[in-house]
């Protein structure tokens, strides 16, 4: 009876903070965040610990299937390069590069140690980057790329602290085996996913005409495919990402529009109480790990939070800046398929650059770290892990979302989508004309090439 009391006290905080944000404009999350740090200070609550099983059962895969569901295909296609460099090839550059940092700032934290760490808040996440720049009046392209970076890029992570894992408890790490084992798990991901979209359109083309039915199937579906491809030891994330996507493009051509409206009136209740849940349960976290760290040594590690959160920022801002100029290049030497509408400009590049938020999946994975090792020893600087990554989290949730509409105000950035066909149409006139140069520049050069006619 205790525990439901804090549960109905803590869901009766949230909505009433949320109503609150909208007034003082303030991003919900990062309100709700120091409020459940707050909260976790009244010496009469009891302990409420984050469960790592809950969060990646519980809250992971209605809050993906939701965001690849609602997500534009077109735009995430149109922008793939971007989106899988970030959410690949960044997590590893972010974890590499957190754990330079760490093994020479913190005394004791060796090699493998140091990676656990990096791998942990290697990924940017998907629930805070949606919930913080929701309302900001990005671009569409912008936001696709966040939310699909976010989207990807926890599979990318998880496989890091696997490896990572295995290294502390003194497995020996073999890239071209480590490469082979990402590879299959993103694979297997996916081919659970899309064999379950095929499997769940089957099944609504059959009972779509039942609402009910057909809501309750899609709601269902995504607990199931995240737990399909984990038994099978691939990954759940890239399953229920690739569910969302295909039902998404699936759903357009067969549901009425009663349908959708109904679908989309519940699953905004649901995804608006799980994201309030979880950035209150983030804040709740602080005063908790905060108890096991020695008094003296909190403003030291809390310092060791903000050097990795700076580290990480600039890992990501040169990265970004780096896709930009590859995204030019290509583009101008006709490589591949990326179009003008691919293209980052300076203002996308940075807002993207400030939106790499953690949250909750990077916490729930540091507080999933094993207690002891396989021959039971405790697991060596297990709670100095779990501080710095709460530390992170907090100085991006409630530094850079606070910040970023101030960024995004300062940039003068518009959410051109409200001009409907304009914006389309500007974009397809822009493209065919960047296109014709193109195509004029390798005539040109075919020409010079030719041998004289004699």
């Amino acid at each position: 009876m205790e525990n439901y009391s804090i549960v109905i006290f803590i869901m009766a905080v949230m909505i009433i903070l949320s109503a609150l944000a909208d007034k003082i404009r303030i991003p919900y999350p990062v309100l709700l965040i120091i409020a459940g740090i707050a909260v976790g200070f009244v010496p009469s609550l009891p302990n409420i610990s984050l469960d790592p099983e809950i969060v990646f059962l519980v809250f992971l895969p209605p809050l993906l299937y939701d965001a690849a569901f609602n997500i534009s295909f077109r735009e995430f296609k149109t922008n793939l390069n971007t989106i899988s460099t970030l959410a690949i090839s960044l997590v590893f550059i972010t974890a590499s590069g957190i754990a330079v940092v760490a093994h020479y700032l913190i005394p004791g934290m060796t090699w493998p140690l140091s990676f656990v760490l990096g791998a942990i808040l290697s990924a940017t996440d998907a629930v805070a980057a949606m919930s913080i720049t929701k309302g900001l009046g990005l671009s569409h392209k912008t936001n696709t790329i966040l939310e699909g970076e976010s989207l990807v890029n926890d599979a990318s992570a998880l496989v890091a602290y696997r490896f990572a894992i295995a290294a502390v408890t003194g497995t020996a790490f073999v890239f071209w085996k480590a490469s082979f084992q990402f590879l299959l798990l993103m694979a297997g991901g996916a081919l659970v996913g899309l064999t379950l979209a095929k499997l769940l359109g089957f099944i609504i083309t059959k009972v779509h005409r039942n609402s009910q039915v057909t809501i309750a199937f899609m709601l269902l579906m995504p607990f199931i495919a995240y737990l399909a491809a984990e038994s099978l030891h691939v990954s759940g994330v890239i399953a229920v990402v690739l569910l969302g996507l295909s039902i998404s493009r699936f759903s357009k051509s067969v549901f009425p529009e009663s349908l959708k409206q109904q679908s989309k009136s519940i699953w905004d209740i649901l995804i608006f109480l799980l994201n309030g849940l979880i950035f209150i349960l983030i804040g709740l976290q602080f005063p908790y790990v905060v108890r096991s760290i020695e008094q003296g040594q909190l403003l030291t590690y809390i310092g060791y939070g903000f050097i990795i959160t700076l580290a990480a920022l600039i890992l990501r801002t040169a990265r970004v800046f780096l896709q930009q100029v590859n995204l030019q290049r290509a583009f101008k030497k006709g490589k591949g398929r990326i179009t003008a509408h691919a293209l980052l400009d300076l203002k996308n590049s940075l807002i993207i650059s400030w939106a790499g938020m953690r949250g909750i999946v990077s916490l729930a994975i540091a507080i999933g770290i094993p207690v002891t090792l396989q021959d039971g020893s405790p697991f060596p600087q297990r709670s100095a892990i779990i501080f710095i990554s709460v530390v992170v989290v907090l100085f991006t949730l409630i530094g850079q979302g606070l910040t970023l509409p101030a960024l995004v105000r300062k940039l003068k950035v518009e959410n051109n989508n409200a001009t409907g066909i304009e914006e389309n149409t500007s974009h397809n006139e822009m493209e065919v004309k960047l296109q014709q140069r193109q195509e004029t520049r390798m005539r040109l050069m075919k020409n010079k090439r030719k041998p004289g006619r004699k």
